[in-house]
């Protein structure tokens, strides 16, 4: 008779520090993986009880208590099937990022993770020891090699278990979302499939912290490296597949359901949503509120605000000055209708006129320039963060990454909010988003997306008078912030020299107003935040 072994992969939301509702998600969806699905043997994410990433929350004492009285529990209340759940194991050493094997009421085994990631949005070196031994256990009468995320990155975790008997890879992660990230890791794990001739079971998180999304996409992967199930992403949920020893006494897996990729537009819209709807709901905020300008920026904001929270949970408001289009205001009153959100229109002109007069003096003999541009955007401020007081409902910010990377903002102005949910996209990526948005469903009006930006703080205003076609602009930028590359090689790449040189010069002249602005989610593979880490001071000259 065959030896079998039913593996779920449990892609659940989980929130971090919440030791104690992470444990109770975890005997919860144990019990319905047993109950619904047969599974033998449910695969948690990384750091399960404590949640990623959790930061300097490791360091404080209460934690440590918590998260083993979180592990006792589910020692203790699992029951009928084993788990494998990731924590922040604390020894005299010093901390490792372990995962248990739990069964039967005991911890039958524990993995510590020997690879530990220190780059991008990862600095696990800051807090883990890595772990130095292969971790194999027999469930069901299979040999299991257990790994944590970045073991699976290099080759050496793979071979150690391989050579330690494990005929098949159970691996537990918290790999954040960016763009094309799921073809990244389905290619590492091939590669390891590759290596050592084993098929993996990969679980992923899923759900929104701070500036990361997880995206789930758990998979089943052959020896081969032909994905044979895939769970779908930006979804919640546990997810079965089955592993049997043939007559050549191989274990392989049975095919399943392979969930769809997206589209690059359909993959970050998703990121979008979930992120604004984890970090709004995380934090018991009753809804949002923001500004509505008839532009594209605050245009893409709205609709994602709405899909992630609902239309009743989000307040859009116009506020026009003497400089605001007739376009504009129809256009935000457009679009509020169609989406059907809570829309005031309230007027910046009286408070604009009457911090002008209490400047006229200081202002003296000096010509109009951007400080009577940034005036208005401060007094929009002063209104949105006044109804955000007053409602409770948290400001989004409604800024892209080419006006935030040139400083084509305004601090303690448009700059001012709790969230920015397009601070990783450019402008152009903006555009690609509206229409994939639409493509659903119209939610913006067409002539937002088809007229020339302009943040219409002066008459006839175009973004083109102050900053390249953004044609030009977000490709030089890609290739500063994501790429690293200096003004030769962007040259090189066909950009005129002066051109590139006035860009980066932008970027890191505006560093002092993004280390000021409000997180928002990462969708690149460089994002300002956690990745971006560049002096505000400095003499550094391309």
């Amino acid at each position: 008779m065959s030896e079998s072994l039913r593996i779920a992969l449990a892609q659940i939301n989980l929130l971090v520090g919440d030791v104690a509702g992470n444990a109770g998600r975890v005997l919860e969806s144990a019990r319905r993986a047993r109950a619904e699905l047969g599974a033998d043997l449910v695969l948690f994410p990384e750091l399960t009880l404590c949640g990623y990433p959790p930061e300097d929350l490791l360091l404080h004492r209460g934690l440590r208590r918590q998260v083993e009285r979180g592990l006792a529990r589910v020692r203790d209340e699992v029951r009928d099937v084993a788990v494998m759940v990731g924590f922040p194991e604390y020894t005299r050493a010093g901390i490792y990022n372990s995962a248990a094997l739990i069964a039967n009421g005991e911890i039958a085994a524990m993995h510590r993770k020997a690879e530990l990631p220190n780059y991008k949005v990862f600095d696990e070196k800051r807090y883990f020891q890595p772990g130095t031994q292969p971790t194999i256990v027999t469930a069901k009468g299979l040999r299991v090699g257990l790994l944590i995320c970045e073991d699976l990155w290099t080759p050496q975790s793979a071979q150690l278990a391989r050579a330690g008997g494990a005929e098949l890879l159970a691996v537990i992660n918290a790999s954040p979302y960016e763009i094309h990230k799921q073809r990244e890791r389905e290619d590492i794990a091939r590669a390891r499939a590759h290596d050592v001739g084993l098929p993996i079971a990969y679980v992923n998180l899923f759900g929104g912290q701070d500036e990361l999304v997880f995206d789930g996409n758990s998979f089943v992967m052959d020896a081969r490296g032909e994905v044979l199930m895939r769970a779908p992403p930006f979804a919640e949920g546990s997810f079965v597949a089955e592993f049997v020893r043939d007559a050549r006494g191989k274990v392989t897996p049975l095919a399943g359901t392979v969930a769809a990729g997206l589209s690059d537009e359909a993959s970050v819209y998703s990121a979008l949503v979930l992120g604004v709807r984890d970090y709004v709901g995380k934090h018991g905020f009753p809804g949002v509120v923001m500004g509505l300008s008839g532009g594209i920026d605050s245009a893409l904001t709205l609709a994602i605000a709405v899909d992630a929270l609902g239309a009743e949970r989000v307040q859009a408001v116009m506020m026009p000055s003497r400089y605001t289009s007739s376009m504009s205001v129809a256009d935000a009153e457009e679009q509020a209708r169609l989406l059907g959100v809570k829309y005031s229109v309230l007027s910046i002109e009286n408070m604009f006129e009457a911090t002008l007069a209490t400047l006229r003096n200081e202002f003296a003999d000096r010509p109009p320039d951007a400080a009577e541009e940034n005036i208005q955007s401060r007094c929009r401020m002063l209104l949105l963060m006044g109804l955000s007081n007053k409602t409770g409902r948290m400001l989004l910010t409604t800024g892209n990454k080419s006006e935030m990377a040139v400083g084509y903002a305004t601090l303690y102005g448009d700059m001012a909010g709790g969230f920015a949910p397009i601070k990783d996209c450019s402008k152009l990526l903006v555009y690609r988003l509206a229409a994939y948005r639409n493509s659903l469903g119209v939610a913006i009006p067409r002539r937002v997306i088809e007229r020339p930006p302009s943040a219409e703080l002066r008459p006839d205003q175009q973004d083109s008078d102050s900053l390249p076609p953004y044609e030009v602009l977000d490709p030089i930028l890609e290739g500063f912030i994501e790429e690293d590359l200096s003004v030769d090689e962007l040259e090189a790449r066909g950009f005129d020299r002066a051109t590139v040189a006035r860009v980066l010069d932008l970027v890191k002249r505006n560093e002092y107003k993004r280390r000021q602005a409000p997180p928002g989610v990462r969708v690149s593979r460089r994002a300002f935040g956690r990745d971006w880490r560049y002096p505000i001071t400095s003499g550094y000259r391309r």
